[in-house]
């Protein structure tokens, strides 16, 4: 039986704090835990429609923590000027001290702001994930101008 998105959400809110993600806006009106989840969707539809043999699990768990670093990046702190640089080796260090990480996952987590992060995924995983993060934040960030307008 293969792993589904709502399956392993469950277990992570369970076991670490991805609920906490609700808390925080990504896009717009699209929170952390929504545009994570939409990157999850998004990445299993690549993997499919392109055939790409994948380790669903770590494609999953992987997506859904790729931006598990629990703060909100609109409030000014000079910590966090340069947050999209940085916050995918903050989201790594939060989601390795909540979970147990493969390395799948964990190069999902730190390289999906590639070419922002210089070093590029080393696994197919992280190249959907990578791929799929960028689509859905155009996509959010567009249906959001659309209403503003």
């Amino acid at each position: 039986m293969q792993p589904k998105i709502d399956e392993i959400e469950a277990q992570l809110e369970r076991e670490g704090k991805l609920g906490q993600s609700k808390q925080f806006m990504q896009h717009g009106k699209w929170t952390v835990y929504a545009h994570s989840r939409n990157v999850a969707a998004m990445a299993l539809r690549i993997a499919e429609r392109l055939h790409v043999p994948v380790d669903r699990e770590a494609l999953i768990r992987g997506a859904l923590l790729h931006d598990y670093f629990l703060y909100d990046w609109h409030q000014p702190d000079p910590k966090r000027r340069q947050h999209a640089f940085f916050h995918a080796s903050v989201a790594c260090e939060n989601a390795g001290r909540d979970y147990a990480l493969n390395a799948v996952e964990k190069d999902i987590i730190r390289r999906h702001m590639f070419p922002l992060v210089p070093i590029p995924p080393r696994t197919a995983e992280g190249w959907i994930v990578c791929l799929a993060d960028k689509l859905c934040a155009a996509k959010e960030t567009f249906r959001l101008r659309l209403r503003s307008e």
